[in-house]
């Protein structure tokens, strides 16, 4: 009766899981050791590419560089950072899955005995942290990977370990209520836990194939609740930390799938998701710097995933920024614990196939809205705009709407902060996942628009649950433009907000505003961040420099305007410091129900003539 009722809930769980045309898992497909992405004797392909294609010998050559350096360090320890012990797990997976890759490729023991001792190490911490379950995925799916790939080399005393230890940390903790709330989540950490949890049911699935089988099951229906989030154009709302972050773990979730079944259950087919990889490209700039709006941190460099789209939509040229961290060297090998992953879905391609992208704009409906415009993608060269729209009240967000980043010739002369770390706050007390309007995660500075490249009105925060959605979009390579309604985020103080930005004939950017008070008088704060030196201020006039090169910031439209500056300097004890950065803006008072509009154009470099026909108003753009 239990083996009915079991084969019954499979068929139920499965019938919510995938699309009209895919096909039932057929469990007899799965094969021996190794199954996990790279099949028995799929490493001489790996070989073979290390030892024609010099960039790959480069990435390969810089993972057992890295893997010698791991030979030198102690195993790893449970040393828990404020509530999570993800850092431990994260480089788990570094260690684990680049010293099973020199292992498999090289065929050298050494590396093979040291990762065996990292396996035994983790696994005989007392719980891999499932209080925080991101740990405890990342950590199943770092031991998973070594399992299976050194299956057949490690002595049956350490896969006894080490099996029990991916079902009673990993797949267990992943059963209990308590912990897995993340299965009903639509961002990240369904997608990384899902995956984690995926690759340990399938390393031990011998030892418990009726539960693995639910696990799988469990997640094809769990994971279409994030990738549902990528429609219709492929935006990821969390942004370019957590686009590398999440979008990796669901293609690692759909690597597996495909290598073992050879079919990914229709989920690459979801909306949005394949269009994703050209959104990420476009959030880096020709200076290299990434659009880091909301919680970001800094440079990812090689983002293996973009190396398994490409070749899933065969368009090389999705991996033009790609192949110039490959020919710069940027692997970040002590930092990107996924890269040898990059070598495994290279399938073979070589940089010097890898072309220039022809689009030069990108914008997508969502609910969290962003649009790039670039001038060209030439390293270095011409301008960049990176527009934020959306709302703050999504995972991750910030009070963002209306900022936007701005390069010229590789210089970045509007910013954004980017992310605070987490523990430096939650070791204040501070509830930060919090998103409502008065929310203490609104007393963080960085998270605030009075930290970004925005408007402040009355010296309030932006609604919360406002959204400012683009209502306006031209890819004209001339004109390139776009335009966001604001009003929302400044309910209560202004009846209308706009803000249009142009990049104008390749040659310089313009904002335009178009604000109306309410029914009070507003004292509103334009402002921009910029790590760039503001080295003269003239009434409505003001020259930027950084690395050698100039940009004239100038204010059109407020005949009595003056230009000032604000210190970034932290406001409370636990706000992060911003060394280097500066706001210049202005503030202006309108009175009750009046109208208001001006541009602001930021001109780079010298000789360049601001056209009249750039200050029309925005219903004209």
């Amino acid at each position: 009766m239990r083996k009915f009722l079991s084969g019954i809930y499979l068929l139920l769980l499965f019938a919510g899981a995938v699309n009209a045309q895919a096909v039932a898992p057929d469990w007899g497909k799965i094969p021996a050791h190794p199954r996990l992405l790279l099949l028995k004797g799929e490493e001489e392909s790996l070989r073979a590419l290390v030892k024609t294609d010099a960039s790959w010998k480069k990435v390969h050559d810089e993972i057992i560089r890295e893997c010698d350096s791991i030979l030198q360090k102690y195993p790893l320890k449970r040393d828990m950072i404020g509530r999570r012990l993800l850092q431990v797990s994260r480089e788990g997976i570094r260690r684990i899955f680049f010293l099973s890759y020199a292992a498999r490729t090289t065929g050298k023991k050494k590396y093979a005995s040291r990762c065996e001792e990292e396996l035994l190490a983790v696994c005989n911490f007392r719980d891999w942290n499932p209080d925080h379950f991101l740990d405890v995925a990342e950590m199943t799916l770092a031991v998973s990977i070594g399992y299976d790939w050194l299956y057949n080399d490690l002595p049956e005393k350490s896969k006894a370990v080490i099996k029990k230890a991916i079902i009673e940390k990993g797949l267990l903790p992943s059963q209990n209520s308590k912990y897995n709330g993340w299965l009903r989540g639509n961002n990240n950490w369904n997608q990384v836990c899902n995956a984690g949890i995926t690759y340990g049911a399938l390393a031990v699935y011998e030892e418990q194939p009726q539960v693995s089988q639910e696990l799988l099951l469990r997640a094809l229906t769990s994971i279409e609740k994030p990738m549902a989030e990528y429609a219709p154009a492929g935006n990821y709302k969390e942004g370019y930390s957590y686009w590398g972050y999440g979008t990796s773990f669901n293609v690692f979730f759909i690597s597996a799938l495909e290598k073992i079944f050879g079919t990914d259950f229709g989920l690459a087919e979801k909306p949005g998701f394949m269009e994703s990889a050209a959104f990420y490209q476009h959030l880096i700039s020709q200076s290299g710097l990434p659009f880091n709006y909301s919680d970001a941190g800094g440079l990812e460099g090689l983002q293996p995933a973009m190396f398994w789209f490409a070749n899933r939509q065969k368009d090389p040229s999705l991996l033009y920024i790609e192949k110039q961290y490959l020919q710069e060297s940027k692997f970040n090998a002590r930092t990107n614990r996924l890269l040898p992953a990059a070598l495994i879905w290279a399938n073979g391609i070589s940089a010097d196939n890898i072309t220039l992208p022809k689009v030069k704009t990108w914008s997508g409906k969502s609910d969290n809205q962003v649009v790039m415009m670039r001038s060209g993608w030439q390293k270095n060269q011409g301008i960049y705009v990176g527009f934020k729209g959306g709302t703050p009240s999504v995972s991750h967000g910030h009070m963002d709407a209306g900022s936007f980043v701005m390069d010229a010739n590789g210089v970045r002369w509007s910013a954004d902060l980017g992310m605070q770390q987490y523990n430096s706050l939650e070791s204040a007390g501070l509830s930060i996942w919090d998103m409502s309007q008065h929310s203490e995660r609104w007393q963080v500075f960085r998270y605030t628009n009075y930290a970004h490249s925005t408007l402040t009105v009355n010296n309030h925060l932006q609604q919360v649950k406002a959204d400012a959605p683009l209502i306006k979009f031209s890819d004209d390579s001339l004109n390139m433009r776009a335009v966001l309604d604001l009003s929302a985020a400044y309910a209560g103080d202004l009846t209308r907000a706009q803000r249009g930005i142009a990049i104008a004939n390749g040659q310089y950017v313009n904002v335009r505003d178009e604000l109306q008070a309410g029914d009070s008088i507003c004292v509103i704060r334009w402002a921009m961040l910029t790590p760039a030196t503001v080295s003269l201020v003239d009434g409505n006039q003001a020259q930027l420099t950084s690395k050698g090169q100039k940009m004239i910031l100038s204010v059109i439209g407020l005949p009595d305007v003056k230009l000032t500056t604000w210190r970034t300097d932290p406001p409370r004890s636990y706000d992060a410091v911003n060394p280097g950065t500066t706001l210049i803006g202005f503030e202006v008072t309108v009175p009750a129900n009046t109208k208001l509009a001006y541009n602001v154009m930021l001109v780079p470099g010298e000789g360049i003539t601001i056209r009249r026909s750039d200050l029309k108003s925005l219903d004209q753009w």
